[in-house]
């Protein structure tokens, strides 16, 4: 199991290091000081597993996890207990207080065998824009989503919809609609072109669940998806559904 060390003091960092050799099945790949560095790391380097703290030289541990798209198993490590609850909205093993001792870490690595939320791999680096780059979703891509206590996998093919909600994203697939911890505009970024179209400022729309396009009242179009739900296309986004669509 690959372990990422996302923590800006040294100090800790090298504590971090010193438990992880007591167990030879994890396997240290690079650590971190802030949130551009742990985002670079993790999106080259895929790791099972992030210790992570909170307080972030300037930033914090949640800052970095809504940039990801795929989040690995995380146990943190931090000072804050206060932070507990927001924690467990991702795909958390344990939630460590500083100092950690060798049991309590010991403890919480014991949890990751019965743990529902497995890390997910990102897709084939051969479809990376760039060494750095984070991969490219097609239609065939899977990606990780908590709703509520359950964990599971969401394959791109089958949302109908991401709309905005905030800085966050909700993904209309199936019967669920949860939470994703990315904006939209990220998510459009990550999408191979052609597969969902911008109807407006807040809602990409999947093209293969638009079932009929009619005119609206606004000028633009509405969009019937094969959940039954309306979508407007605003009347700017309206032109570039004509020329694509060829209406």
């Amino acid at each position: 199991m690959k372990v990422l060390i996302v923590e800006d003091s040294r100090l800790a960092r090298l504590e971090l290091k010193e438990l992880l050799k007591q167990h030879p099945e994890l396997q240290l790949v690079g650590e971190a000081a802030d949130v551009d560095a742990a985002f670079t790391l993790i999106t080259e380097l895929q790791p099972d597993l992030l210790l992570l703290d909170i307080d972030l030289a300037g930033a914090t541990a949640f800052d970095l996890l809504a940039k990801l798209l795929f989040v690995p198993k995380i146990i943190f490590t931090t000072a804050y207990a206060e932070h507990a609850l927001a924690a467990f909205d991702y795909p958390t093993v344990d939630y460590l207080l500083k100092p950690v001792t060798a049991p309590r870490f010991a403890a919480a690595l014991a949890k990751l065998t019965s743990f529902v939320a497995p890390a997910v791999e990102a897709p084939s680096a051969e479809v990376a824009t760039a060494a750095t780059a984070e991969p490219v979703l097609d239609g065939n891509s899977n990606f990780f989503v908590k709703d509520g206590e359950r964990c599971f996998l969401l394959k791109i093919a089958d949302v109908r919809c991401f709309e905005a909600v905030g800085n966050y994203s909700k993904v209309h697939a199936g019967q669920q609609s949860p939470l994703v911890y990315r904006s939209l505009n990220s998510i459009e970024q990550r999408l191979v072109p052609g597969l969902f179209f911008r109807a407006n400022r807040h809602q990409l729309v999947n093209l293969t669940a638009i079932c009929k396009v009619e005119p609206s009242v606004s000028g633009g179009f509405m969009l019937l998806l094969s959940c039954g739900s309306e979508v407007e296309v605003s009347r700017r986004q309206s032109a570039v559904l004509r020329q694509q669509l060829a209406l």
